[in-house]
């Protein structure tokens, strides 16, 4: 496709976006009361983020124009945190993480598909240097120890010797059993064919007969081959299956394959163009309009020094540069309002001492209002019980707001005849630059405006410039005081990255994730969710569900530090479900899709490494440490049951499975917002932990089902 069918892609994702923020705008006045018809808000709001955020997502991976990409890429994060916000919203007014939009679907003719939610192309793309070298590097690291064939076999289980003499005793009785059946029947067979015999006698055989089968079945053959090539010349004049002679789909597939990978190319091209112009150009425009913008700086400085010194007498206080300096004092304002602002300020002053007076009779009054407050409480307590239903309020809203006026103010008319091949638009970096050479050149101003300022009180102020040297110091020394916060102890000072990295590579703890897309993991929608809870019957989460839950709880956050930071913190993922449902192949594919590090801290992963209570701390701090230097990372504990046994088994005492139940909570309480970490725990036997101090350790908990019969169609298909 052109650049003009992505731009007005990215257009009607913006019209659509400033229509729903309208819509949320007009529901948050009046939000509704009903939980039917909020969940029915909610969830057309959700289904149409995730329309817009596909489209988005489409743009911002073939759009071309450097600086389009900035914007599309900062709306494209608010809306995914918008999703994640909203799916939130959902489960605390359902109290179930699954939830089917079946209905809402019908209603705004959407097919199932529409609903997937898509993973960004940038999550990889824009690291893909790194994760080759970190490729390397681990494929280096496990063929120096020997450890490559080692990754590939299954986990070895200890077993007693009972178990072992057990289990060849059902073996062996099953092979004699089969021998047995194999005899019993061709004895059987046997016996058949001689009573054949004894009945029938011997038969001579027929030419004649023996050629009318023979034709029988030549001809019923020949008869299907002609009767499936009919069907299939029908279908193909149908337009149901395409031409085995005309290849221009499969033609026209690999040329567009093979102009979005060359629209990657000019992608990467136009990005180098626009890095080196930002550099080139701030540098001629600090050289040709540096100079001039001192000087009015200067100027208007100087000005307002010398109007506050005619207008109040005294000179005014420099703003320090925490606060801004002079750009708080002069953003959007003249010197005169400046000035005026410091004469009411004054003023302000003045009658505050008045207010004092007024206080004490308000005192008075206070105590007789007292009575009537007791009542209000009453009345207020009613109130807050029948408090109406609110949404939370959004921390992506005023990006997506923020994104929708740049659009409009900036790229919604803009007339780009004259640029066809797309590229950076010089007089755009022009503006923005001017304003960081302007506060570049601010903070040089501001520190000799200072000492100017200090100059002059010198000269003519200078006793209170004594007194007020006195109260800094005062406040300085007063400031000294409070406490510090502790840090967390670093056990590996003296250590680089790259010698963590191998040990827990060489011990397993880092292991090598394998390369499954999530796009493999195959599930049907769930067709009829909503009709059978209108008849009070719960439906079993489909496989498609388990897929979108991984996709936000896991992939997006993961993906982006943006959305991870502020949307709704998910720390701790559990997947429940039988063997052979694809807990493992979830947990590989988050890795694949977000280039995240996997730890695999297994209770028999780990059995035997780091012995005692100081090993199991080195071994978690070497973990979480490599885990926030390398982010995103995944640390999965497979059979988690194990690490909350009620019981320990006697087989398994020797392997301390419960190393990591204390730990886990400490390990969770230090991950911060920022650190894109995420703890993902499998299990098939979730009933032999212990209830409690799990549902503690895991945020999230996703029961994955057997698959239905449209998923195993679709599997075989």
């Amino acid at each position: 496709m052109s650049n003009a069918t992505y731009n007005k892609m990215w257009g009607e994702a913006q019209q659509a976006l400033s229509c729903l923020l309208e819509g949320e705008s007009e529901k948050a006045l009046k939000p509704p009361q009903d939980q039917v018809v909020i969940f029915q808000m909610l969830a057309t709001f959700y289904v149409k983020y995730v329309q817009i955020f596909r489209n988005l997502e489409n743009a911002y991976d073939q759009i071309v124009h450097p600086q389009k990409r900035i914007l599309i890429r900062q709306v494209l994060d608010a809306v995914m945190g918008r999703i994640l916000e909203l799916k939130n919203e959902m489960v605390e007014l359902e109290f179930s993480e699954f939830h089917y939009f079946d209905d809402i679907l019908q209603d705004l003719k959407l097919s199932p598909e529409q609903l997937d939610i898509p993973i960004p192309k940038y999550f990889l793309k824009e690291k893909m240097e790194v994760l080759r070298e970190r490729e390397k590097v681990l494929a280096q690291i496990l063929a120096n120890a020997g450890l490559e064939t080692l990754n590939l076999k299954l986990p070895l289980k200890i077993m007693s010797l009972e178990e072992a003499v057990k289990l060849i005793q059902i073996s062996e009785r099953a092979r004699q059993g089969r021998l047995r059946a194999i005899f019993m029947k061709q004895i059987y067979h046997q016996d058949i064919r001689e009573k054949q015999a004894r009945l029938h006698g011997e038969k001579i055989t027929d030419m004649g007969n023996a050629a009318v089968q023979i034709q029988k079945l030549w001809r019923s053959f020949h008869q299907g081959r002609i009767a499936a090539k009919e069907k299939e010349d029908e279908m193909v004049f149908l337009g149901m299956n395409p031409s085995p002679h005309i290849q221009s789909f499969n033609n026209t597939l690999l040329n567009a394959q093979r102009v979005k990978f060359l629209r990657y190319e000019v992608q990467e091209k136009h990005e180098e163009e626009y890095q080196e112009a930002l550099v080139t150009i701030k540098t001629n425009l600090k050289m040709l309009e540096g100079p001039d913008i001192r000087e009015n700086l200067q100027d208007q400085i100087r000005h307002w020094f010398i109007e506050c010194r005619n207008m109040t007498g005294t000179f005014p206080d420099y703003p320090k540069e925490e606060e801004g300096g002079s750009a708080v004092m002069f953003s959007e304002k003249t010197p005169q309002q400046v000035i005026q602002e410091i004469i009411d300020k004054e003023d302000e002053e003045g009658l505050k001492k008045a207010k004092k007076k007024e206080a004490k009779e308000e005192k008075e009054k206070k105590e007789k209002k007292k009575k009537k407050e007791k009542v209000e409480k009453k009345e207020s307590k009613k109130n807050e019980e029948e408090e109406r239903w609110k949404m939370a309020p959004s921390l992506f809203i005023p990006a997506i707001e923020e994104g929708n006026s740049k659009y409009k103010g900036l790229w919604r008319d803009i007339d780009e005849s004259w640029n066809f091949l797309q590229d950076y638009d010089p007089e755009m970096i022009k503006e923005e630059k001017r304003k960081e050479l302007e506060l570049e050149i601010r903070v040089q101003v501001d520190e000799l405006m200072r000492q100017e300022l200090k100059n002059l009180k010198l000269a003519v102020d200078r006793e209170k410039e004594v007194q007020r040297k006195t109260k800094k110091k005062k406040e300085k020394k007063r400031g000294r005081k409070g406490k510090r916060g502790k840090k967390e102890k670093d056990l590996t000072p003296d250590r680089t990255l790259d010698s963590l990295y191998k040990e827990l590579v060489e011990e397993g703890l880092l292991i090598r994730p394998l390369k499954v897309q999530l796009s493999e993991y195959i599930g049907e929608f769930c067709y009829l969710g909503t009709t059978l809870r209108h008849i009070a019957i719960e439906p079993m989460p489909s496989l498609s569900d388990v897929r979108q839950l991984i996709t936000l709880y896991g992939i997006l956050p993961l993906g982006s530090q943006t959305v991870h930071e502020k949307a709704p913190l998910v720390k701790t993922l559990l997947l429940v479900g039988p063997s052979g449902v694809g807990k493992k192949m979830l947990v590989h594919a988050i890795c694949t899709e977000t280039g995240a590090n996997l730890f695999n801290l297994s209770s028999t992963n780990i059995a035997g490494k780091y012995p005692g209570k100081t090993g199991l701390q080195m071994m978690i701090h070497m973990v979480m440490k490599v885990a926030r230097l390398l982010q995103p990372s995944v640390v999965w504990i497979g059979e988690t049951e194990k690490t909350f046994y009620k019981k320990i088994p006697k087989v398994e005492k020797e392997m301390e499975p419960r190393r990591l139940k204390k730990q886990l909570p400490k390990i969770i309480k230090l991950m911060k917002p920022e650190d894109r970490i995420l703890i993902v725990g499998t299990t098939k036997r979730p009933f032999e932990a212990d209830i409690k101090p799990l549902c503690k350790v895991y945020q999230k908990i996703i029961m994955i089902p057997r698959p239905d019969y449209a998923s195993r169609f679709g599997r075989e298909n």
